[in-house]
């Protein structure tokens, strides 16, 4: 009974944080509109971390409870759900992600060298704080040469299609209109609620792990890299079968392209400013090996500039043989 109270609080917090990381997202988005910040910069920066803010802060959380092993945990299970998990469900929902040149061209590589980094600063299993600075300092090169080269929603409008000029050019639109239209009062208490859910949210998603994890005798980690990792990881799902749906296939891979990359040098460089990060065995020997192995075969998939149905059935097959390893002799 009490293994059940804590899984029903855990999935109760995750939902919190999840809903409240969103309720954040969008007052930032909008206090960013109406300081007549330009839209594509906040689109990869505001909107794009949005969607990983459940991952950082649970993983700021699981420092302050002493769960500092959750923190790599979390990334890198976060990203094999995005790529084997996310992109699997999204191809399958649509039958075929058409992938343009420049994604492949310029976004693939980056993920290639966030991923690299990483794997590097993790190497001993464990990240100190020097390694920490590496991987922010990585991310703000990321940053200044997307936004510098216009590989950002900015690109799309100048360079894209007309489909997706028109897509792009409604949604700034229409994020315009809603930001005149709310209120400043309103646009606070998205902010500070998001704020307080987040925390709260964040708080008890590590204080339920801990408890099964206890209960069931095995480490808070081996739940970070699976269920954590899955639940931090559906606002990229939302994100990305929502753009599938209206063939928007750039928004749908573009999504898990940026996220991985935040993940990576972010969630893991920001909390290791604060404590080392030590990754147990399962993390180093299973987690980053699929890691890895995702990585190489979305950027494979894409190559071709069409990713298949039957990709997307071997990905989610992947993740299933990912997440009987991470199992296999802990329960």
């Amino acid at each position: 009974m009490t293994l059940i109270l804590w899984i029903l609080v855990f999935v109760i917090s995750l939902a919190v944080l999840i809903k409240a990381a969103g309720y954040f997202t969008t007052g930032a988005e909008i206090a960013g509109l109406k300081l007549k910040i330009n839209p594509f910069i906040i689109g990869v920066t505001i909107v794009s971390i949005g969607t990983s803010l459940p991952e950082l802060v649970t993983s700021f959380i699981a420092i302050a409870n002493g769960q500092a092993a959750i923190v790599a945990a979390n990334a890198i299970g976060s990203n094999i759900a995005n790529i084997l998990l996310i992109v699997g469900l999204t191809v399958t929902y649509a039958g075929i992600l058409t992938v343009r040149r420049s994604l492949i061209d310029l976004d693939a590589p980056l993920l290639a060298i966030s991923t690299a980094v990483l794997v590097a600063v993790v190497w001993d299993a464990n990240v100190t704080f020097y390694e920490a600075i590496i991987l922010i300092l990585t991310y703000i090169i990321y940053i200044s040469y997307t936004v510098k080269t216009g590989q950002t929603l900015g690109d799309e409008v100048e360079h894209g299609d007309r489909k997706i000029k028109k897509v792009i050019k409604q949604d700034i639109r229409k994020d315009t209109k809603r930001a005149e239209a709310m209120s400043v009062y309103r646009m606070f208490l998205l902010l500070i609620g998001g704020v307080v859910g987040v925390y709260f949210g964040a708080d008890w998603v590590i204080k339920s792990v801990t408890e099964i994890g206890g209960i069931l005798g095995i480490a808070s980690s081996v739940i970070a890299i699976t269920a954590i990792a899955i639940g931090t990881s559906l606002p990229e799902l939302v994100v990305s079968l929502q753009a599938a749906r209206q063939k928007n296939y750039e928004i749908a891979l573009g999504n898990v392209f940026g996220s991985n990359i935040f993940n990576s040098l972010m969630v893991v460089g920001l909390p290791g400013m604060f404590s080392d990060l030590p990754l147990d065995e399962t993390t180093y020997t299973v987690g980053l090996f699929f890691m890895v192995t995702a990585t190489i075969l979305y950027i494979l998939s894409g190559i071709s500039q069409k990713i298949h149905r039957w990709e997307g059935l071997m990905y989610l097959m992947l993740y299933v043989l990912f997440v009987g390893k991470i199992f296999v002799g802990h329960l």
